[in-house]
């Protein structure tokens, strides 16, 4: 009987080598437009407006780097702005109840695409063109074409203009708000000096910042902005109504550093709100760095008072429009 040699076992082949995982940006692809001395960055991510800069200058607060966006800085705010109470409200006999995000007051919070991916559908120097849809949830069952349009002009700065249109069958409430913080300069907040013709304020409760009424802004009182005045150490949170315009319709927040640089946003008259909030913060590396200036189409809360909230009628389109500039 033959000896048989024990087989060779096949060499083993060398692993291939790991392909290097690169980790996609949390805001998405960063987009960015050049006008003379301007430039903007914006994310494909909630179509947010990242930064602002004139001859270099910031404009605007950035969120950092990594991560997603933070205290909404830059943040197209939809299909409602600011908040509702217990995020339930009730619309045509529907009672509703959309997500609690702001869980520590027990509220609903800047809409529902301030995190949903849009698509870039015209990008060009100086200006770009974001869409997506609003797909219905059971706490907002409509469905919203969203398109937001920023340009910049080397002259007036940055503009923008979100336009909704209802895809859905029925009629949509809707609201809308940008969500900029602004630097007026280097210095700190407090050495700001705001100007704004505010009529009325809309008072909140101290816990949750939910309406509790209106009252007239008194001449010479704590939201008297009418001329230029230092913001000092007053904490702003509030929302405003009957605001001061000029011919053509349009309201102004000017801010203006002790150095000579500043940061103004116009809106339209189709926002008939304006948030004010000095962005104070537990955090040191957060508090007062900007000042927040939201021109809204609604007031807080809108969903559940009524309060000047659009009904978007099927196949019908709404549009609101602010600009930026600085100095």
């Amino acid at each position: 009987m033959s000896e048989t040699s024990p087989s060779t076992p096949a060499a083993t082949p060398p692993a291939a080598a790991a392909t290097p995982v690169t980790a996609a940006r949390a805001r998405g692809e960063e987009l960015t437009l050049s006008a003379g001395p301007y430039t903007a960055v914006v994310s494909t991510v909630g179509a947010t407006l990242e930064s602002l800069t004139v001859d270099g200058r910031d404009l605007l607060v950035r969120s950092p780097e990594q991560g997603p966006m933070l205290h909404y800085r830059g943040a197209v705010v939809a299909p409602w702005p600011n908040r509702i109470g217990d995020g339930a409200y009730t619309w045509d006999g529907q009672e509703l109840q959309v997500p609690i995000n702001e869980v520590e007051r027990g509220n609903a919070l800047h809409g529902l695409l301030c995190f949903q991916a849009y698509t870039p559908v015209a990008v060009c120097e100086d200006e770009v063109v974001l869409r997506t849809q609003l797909m219905p949830t059971t706490g907002y069952p409509f469905q919203l074409l969203m398109t937001v349009r920023y340009t910049l002009d080397a002259e007036t700065g940055l503009s923008c203009t979100v336009t909704a249109r209802n895809l859905g069958a029925e009629d949509a409430p809707y609201g809308v708000c940008p969500h900029p913080y602004l630097v007026a300069g280097p210095e700190p907040l407090e050495e700001w000096s705001l100007q704004a013709g505010l009529g009325t304020v809309l008072t909140v409760t101290e816990d949750r910042l939910l309406p509790t009424g209106t009252a007239p802004v008194e001449r010479g009182g704590d939201f008297d902005f009418t001329q230029p005045r230092v913001i000092g150490e007053q904490a702003i949170d509030h929302a405003f109504t009957d605001l001061e315009r000029d011919e053509d319709g349009m309201f102004v927040v000017r801010v203006t550093a002790p150095g000579g640089t500043g940061v103004q946003l116009t809106a339209g008259a189709e926002c008939t709100w304006l948030q004010l909030h000095t962005a104070d913060r537990p955090e040191p590396e957060n508090n007062r760095v900007g000042l927040a200036v939201e021109p809204m189409t609604c007031p807080p809360d809108a969903f559940r008072s009524g309060t000047d909230v659009v009904r978007l009628s099927p196949g019908a389109e709404h549009a609101a429009s602010w600009s930026i500039r600085g100095w």
